[in-house]
């Protein structure tokens, strides 16, 4: 699994040998903090759109940044482990800033996917994708699995 886990600038040269093959590379990104049965209907769905998907997770900096203190549950050395052993996902890296923008620009990725509970003017990368000839999707929400609604219900 460990393998799967790369650094941006090992995933940019896998993104260069994917384009050489032609193969297609699918991106999305989040925080994936306590994984649900909505990240795993999510993450293979989005494997539906290429050829391999790449998980792109939130440093821990970045997710007390967004999420408070409380957060993350898991460091984000185990989330990309956890992660990395799920089928769909081919490779997993983990970004130091609140936006994917910095990320998404450098990989221009063939397809950007996200979640339901993002509008497509909402996600983070979509100027650059579709102006380098890709596509970006926002995948169909599922009710009632988000990490938030879980720890809420787990304290009460």
């Amino acid at each position: 699994m460990i393998e799967k886990i790369l650094s941006l600038e090992k995933m940019l040269g896998e993104r260069q040998n994917l384009r050489s093959s032609g193969r297609k590379l699918v991106f999305t990104n989040g925080v994936f903090d306590l994984l649900h049965v909505g990240h795993v209907r999510y993450l293979a769905e989005a494997r539906t759109f290429g050829d391999v998907l790449l998980v792109a997770i939130n440093s821990d900096r970045t997710v007390r940044e967004l999420k408070g203190d409380a957060r993350p549950i898991f460091n984000q050395l185990e989330r990309a482990e956890i992660l990395a052993a799920l089928k769909p996902v081919d490779y997993v890296t983990i970004f130091d800033d609140i936006s994917p923008r910095s990320v998404i620009a450098q990989l221009l990725p063939d397809v950007l996917v996200k979640g339901g509970d993002y509008q497509l003017h909402e996600i983070h990368g979509r100027e650059e994708v579709e102006a380098a000839g890709g596509r970006v999707v926002s995948l169909s929400f599922i009710d009632g699995a988000s990490t938030t609604s879980i720890i809420e219900r787990m304290k009460r």
